[in-house]
């Protein structure tokens, strides 16, 4: 299995992922090993979480961070740093990291490759050519979704390629499946939906802090990047603040447009009712939901949206953009144009206003996404192993 994340070097929710699909194939007696670039940071993001021995991870040398753009691989890695020893951008870096990759598996035996989203789609081509195995593709975001029109044409290419080289394709959702087979050309029968879900876990009452005490809590969490819709978030705000001002919006997480939605807020006149958290380590998120009072995704375009998992299961609900694909699986929601910030507002007004809409919401949620298990979308992935090796 290659992968481009994996805790503790979690930036986004395909980290979580991954730990959680591996954790359980691995509980169904499948071996795995599970490839990542080392990446140029080192293990702060939070505590190194365990697996058991038949789950092996091989770290290749590579400067390759997940969610990485061109314009991020030549601030954060080229900066200062001789040019032998990382690739001279970000796709000679992805080429770097398959010939690393191939040579950590040369010794290896395997009866399957899975690779996840386009950093990782070159090393399985090559994993496939050098070992005649089957290559399954998982995609979790494509460059439409990440970049919109602003596409990059030398991503897609990428996600072409390892698209059409797969004998089999995953999706996180029927959504994601439709935009594959309408701008990659892909068969919808070479296709297979495996939606996430989350590992429900008992999870401890954190205490009020004061800002919980004086003030209603909006939250916003995860990439602060085009895909992602912070900036609906932010004009969503602006219009519940001039009918409820006992109201505080934070946003967690970093991104590419953290510091213009900062300068938005300040524009809009909410700077002092919008707080930013920045980047949160694992430990955190479960402290972050659960001193909220309704969660919003606003996603341009979501292929999944596991924090909306996450966020029911810590009893929080939740605002939904109908751009995404977790709205294939949950019904006790509010769903929302991402586009339509009047409506969100509406929405949002409305989850602090009437008790019983919100705990009804939230109960019915939690009830939901409690029946949600890990142990569904392994038993999926292994089906389409054994459809491609005859047995796993």
């Amino acid at each position: 299995m290659f992968g481009w994340e994996f805790p503790p070097n979690s930036i986004g929710g395909l980290g979580r992922v991954c730990f959680n699909l591996v954790k359980n194939l691995s509980q169904k007696n499948i071996d795995i090993i599970f490839v990542m670039p080392s990446g140029s940071v080192d293990s702060k993001f939070g505590k190194i979480i365990s697996l058991d021995s038949s789950v092996k991870i091989k770290k290749v040398s590579s400067a390759l961070v997940s969610y990485m753009t061109s314009a991020q691989y030549n601030r954060e890695v080229l900066s200062g740093k001789k040019p032998y020893i990382y690739g001279r951008d970000l796709f000679e870096e992805v080429e770097n990291y398959t010939k690393r990759a191939l040579e950590a598996i040369a010794d290896e035996h395997f009866d399957i490759i899975h690779a996840h989203d386009w950093m990782t789609f070159k090393a399985g081509i090559a994993a496939k050519k050098m070992s005649g195995k089957p290559l399954v593709v998982h995609v979790h975001s494509t460059e439409f979704d990440r970049s919109g029109d602003n596409m990059n044409p030398h991503v897609f290419s990428i996600e072409k390629e390892g698209l059409e080289f797969a004998d089999s394709v995953i999706t996180v959702s029927n959504y994601t499946k439709d935009k594959i087979v309408k701008y990659y050309g892909i068969n919808s029968e070479k296709i297979n939906v495996v939606h996430n879900a989350t590992s429900f876990e008992d999870t401890c009452p954190v205490e009020n802090s004061q800002i919980k005490k004086n003030h209603k809590i909006v939250l916003f969490l995860g990439r602060v990047t085009f895909q992602k819709g912070p900036d609906h978030f932010l004009k969503a705000a602006k219009k519940v603040l001039e009918h409820n001002n006992d109201v505080k919006f934070v946003i967690a997480g970093s991104g590419d447009m953290e510091s213009y939605i900062i300068e938005k807020a300040a524009e809009l006149g909410i700077a002092d009712s919008v707080l930013f958290s920045g980047f949160l380590k694992e430990e955190e998120i479960n402290r972050i939901y659960q001193l909220a009072d309704v969660y919003v995704l606003p996603s341009v375009s979501e292929p999944f949206g596991i924090t909306v998992l996450e966020a029911m299961k810590n009893g929080v609900p939740t605002i939904v953009s109908k751009n995404s694909g977790v709205t294939e699986v949950i019904r006790h929601c509010l769903k929302v144009d991402f586009w339509d910030t009047h409506e969100m507002s509406n929405k949002i007004l409305a989850l602090l206003k009437y008790d019983v809409l919100h705990n009804s919401i939230k109960q019915n949620g939690l009830d939901e996404v409690s029946k949600m298990s890990w142990h569904k979308p392994a038993e999926r992935c292994i089906e389409i192993y054994k459809g491609l090796v005859g047995g796993v």
